[in-house]
């Protein structure tokens, strides 16, 4: 970015902020979060067609299938070691994704946020590089596993009022069942998304 470039209006928004106008929803599952993820691996595929992707994959609940959900499709996008993570979010922030989050080997976008709320279609993208996909086992135990993915949306619904403008909250008191699952789902599946 350029010294006389501003950064996004929602980039200097606090989490207060950002929590307010952008609070915890539950949707019932909509068969329409499937053809989302499509159409948008499709528009991926066109901007990072230079780029050498290993797979790009529907996570989160929206994949799940049956069960209650933030209506947000999460993506994961997959690269080789080699590969450059700046220079594929460079790709991406010109294709309309804004850079909500950054370590050496991690980048969380997201598309579908407004200064006046959540779009129709809202995108959280995941870039890593290849392996660091715990999400699929997790995604495919629930999927096999109707009680699993019923304590699952029970655990959310549980949450989702008392943290509505908590994100993090929410997220953290997910993560042990998560983290007990996705255990179970990698002996299970073992080499699966190697």
């Amino acid at each position: 970015m350029s010294h006389d470039e501003q950064p996004h209006p929602l980039l200097r928004m606090s989490l207060t902020q950002l929590w307010e106008l952008f609070p915890i929803i539950l949707s019932p599952f909509n068969p329409l979060w499937r053809e989302w993820f499509e159409e948008e691996k499709s528009f991926l595929l066109k901007q990072l067609a230079c780029e050498k992707v290993l797979r790009i994959s529907h996570i989160g609940s929206t994949a799940i299938g049956g069960i209650w959900a933030k209506p947000i499709i999460d993506i994961l996008v997959e690269i080789p070691q080699e590969a450059s993570l700046s220079q594929i979010k460079e790709k991406l922030l010109e294709a309309g994704y804004l850079c909500m989050n950054e370590t050496p080997t991690r980048i969380t976008l997201n598309k579908g946020y407004t200064l006046q709320g959540f779009a129709e279609k809202v995108f959280h993208l995941h870039l890593r590089y290849g392996g660091d996909n715990d999400e699929l086992y997790f995604r495919d135990y629930v999927q096999e596993h109707l009680l699993v993915a019923r304590q699952y949306e029970a655990l959310k619904i549980s949450l989702w009022k008392p943290y509505e403008h908590d994100r993090d909250a929410y997220t953290a008191h997910k993560t042990d069942f998560i983290k007990k699952y996705t255990q179970i789902a990698k002996k299970m599946y073992q080499g699966r998304y190697a």
